[in-house]
């Protein structure tokens, strides 16, 4: 009996050890993830975002905010600028020209550049037309909107759908020609219109990361709610460059 008491105060003191050793690793490791490994120098930065994390917090929480631009689309600069080493041809490229000519790219490199560069216009574009109050467009764009979209509501409704409709991660985008024409389409994984010639007018990522924290499996509420915090002010002004032929990504 005195060896059974004996090996229970030791097993005892063991796990009162491993549980203080436990305690001290939690205390010590860091708040949130590492950041990630800086990139090889390229062509390609990783722009702050033009607002605070917490600026679009009617639809996306800050931690949202911040874990998507932070690590999701700086891992995608970072990767972007490491398939680019030794391609130098394509990295002189800007953005959109280089994404128009993936068909160049060697097939060693294209997946790569293809996802990171796709993923760095989209999120370049995403955080340009946020943080807003949402409302209504006016002037230009909302003529375009009723003569190519079927007005405010069916536009809304439309763009909603196909958003809804992307199964599994991707991205609803408006495309707008030089000329001023717009239509909606949708893009698997982090692929742009620009893969297809076309440029963005404006798009509202649906990958489950995007929205997980605050919505978990309802996309159909972040949809809706995401209207509330465009900027219609940012977004006719994507529209006028169209027109001038100035907007790029």
């Amino acid at each position: 009996m005195a060896f059974i008491h004996r090996r229970g105060l030791l097993l005892g003191a063991a796990a009162l050890g491993l549980g203080a050793l436990t305690q001290r690793a939690q205390a010590q490791a860091p708040a949130t993830a590492p950041a990630p490994a800086p990139a090889p120098t390229g062509p390609f930065t990783h722009a702050p975002l033009p607002y605070a994390f917490d600026a679009n917090e009617a639809s996306i929480d800050a931690r949202t905010m911040e874990l998507h631009w932070r690590f999701h689309h700086g891992a995608q600069v970072a990767n972007l600028n490491r398939a680019l080493v030794g391609q130098d041809a394509f990295a002189a490229m800007p953005l959109d020209e280089l994404l128009m000519n993936l068909s160049r790219v060697p097939e060693a490199v294209r997946g790569a550049i293809r996802n990171n560069g796709g993923g760095h216009a989209n999120h370049s574009m995403f955080w340009d037309i946020m943080g807003g109050r949402g409302g209504e467009p006016t002037g230009d764009l909302l003529a375009a909107i009723t003569r190519d979209l079927g007005g405010w509501g069916e536009f809304r409704n439309r763009f909603n759908a196909a958003s809804m409709g992307v199964f599994g991660s991707g991205w609803a985008f408006v495309t707008v020609t030089p000329s001023g024409a717009l239509a909606i389409a949708t893009r698997p994984n982090q692929d742009n219109p620009l893969m297809d010639g076309q440029r963005v007018l404006m798009g509202n990522d649906v990958w489950e990361h995007a929205y997980y924290l605050r919505y978990q499996n309802r996309r159909n509420e972040y949809v809706g709610n995401w209207w509330n915090i465009l900027n219609w002010e940012k977004i006719s002004e994507r529209y006028a460059a169209a027109m001038a032929g100035t907007l790029r990504v």
